[in-house]
């Protein structure tokens, strides 16, 4: 006769003493047209973005900035297939990773608790991070590698996003190791310099990209900008940018420039813009631009309306070609990246096997 307490034991252990989880975190965006003003709404709630008055006037705001806002970006969304590509690719990343990171292991016990699970939670769209927690906690999760998709850190990116992490693992007994940045990662930097190579054959450049300062391309990276405040009070995102891009030009000939998108609020935000580097290079009498997102991993709002649509239309009036490299997405150079930043920091958290 099977000892039935015995057996509620084991259920408990299997469920439990599992191999440590793998979060990936990221920004998130609407996933229909309908979500655009919430998602605004959930943005702009973010104080440790941009402060809007006084905290008890920040959702208020928070309200009538995402109401005004709402029509001309579901407009870009539109444009773009009608929602935001990056939860898609977020999951397309999280399955190639844990299929990178399981591949050859050999399970102690050939249960399936102890194949690695990758899991993404987003910051301001479904999948949330609060909705996220529990299901992770109730499967038996309770020791979880966090990585967040942004390279390069800041308080209002990674920050924001692992503060709002711990305050939901508040509630929940689950052990976190966050990685809190990766900016000059070697296979990152390697799948950066791949992209960049891929976007100059668009030029003609030949096959290796390696004749880009000759061929007269002129590299940009846009990065996401940020308020100069944020900065001035420490914040190491631009420090970190120019770290990778010095990574990169190690490894391959280019001339660049660096300039940052996507600002909104009434504050002062890092100079140049994208839109005036486009004048300033077109005034130099440069051609042929290739943009490089340096500070996205995956295709999004930024990438597939601002730089295809906005800045290329721009472009394209002042007498500049402009083409853009790939984004990493889901390249095998760039999830071999994340799954060695995720193996180490499983080692320097003491679980690795």
């Amino acid at each position: 006769m099977t000892d039935v307490r015995k057996v509620s034991e084991l259920t408990l252990k299997s469920k439990t003493d599992r191999a440590p989880g793998v979060l990936l975190l990221n920004l998130g965006g609407p996933d229909s047209l309908r979500a655009v003003k919430p998602f605004l709404f959930n943005l702009f709630s973010d104080r440790e973005i941009i402060r809007l008055g006084p905290s008890f006037l920040q959702k208020p705001v928070a309200y009538l900035i995402s109401s005004l806002r709402a029509g001309k970006t579901e407009q870009a969304y539109s444009l773009i297939g009608g929602k935001s590509p990056i939860c898609d690719i977020t999951s397309a990343q999280a399955k190639a990773l844990e299929t990178a990171l399981n591949e050859g292991r050999v399970s102690r016990t050939a249960d399936e608790a102890d194949r690695y699970k990758v899991s993404v939670a987003m910051r301001y769209w479904h999948p949330l991070i609060e909705e996220v927690i529990p299901e992770l906690y109730e499967s038996g999760t309770r020791k979880l590698v966090v990585l967040s998709l942004y390279p390069q850190y800041s308080v209002a990116t990674t920050g924001s996003s692992v503060n709002r992490l711990r305050e939901v693992l508040s509630k929940y007994d689950i052990e976190i190791f966050s990685i809190r940045s990766w900016f000059n990662h070697p296979l990152y930097i390697d799948a950066l310099v791949e992209s960049i190579r891929e976007g100059m054959k668009l030029f003609g450049s030949g096959g290796s990209g390696a004749a880009a300062e000759a061929d007269g391309v002129r590299v940009l990276f846009s990065a996401h900008s940020l308020p100069v405040k944020f900065i001035e009070e420490g914040d190491p995102y631009v420090d970190q940018i120019k770290g990778t891009i010095n990574e990169i030009t190690q490894k391959i000939d280019i001339k660049w420039s660096l300039s940052y998108q996507s600002k909104s609020g009434p504050v002062q935000w890092l100079e140049p813009s994208t839109e005036k580097m486009l004048e300033d290079i077109s005034a130099e009498g440069i051609k042929d631009l290739l943009v490089v997102p340096i500070s996205f991993v995956s295709d999004h709002i930024e990438t597939l309306y601002e730089i295809d649509m906005l800045y290329k239309g721009m472009a394209e009036k002042l007498g500049v070609r402009l083409e853009r490299a790939p984004s990493l997405n889901t390249s095998p150079l760039f999830v071999s990246a994340m799954r060695d930043i995720v193996l180490r920091g499983m080692k320097e958290a003491g679980w690795a096997e």
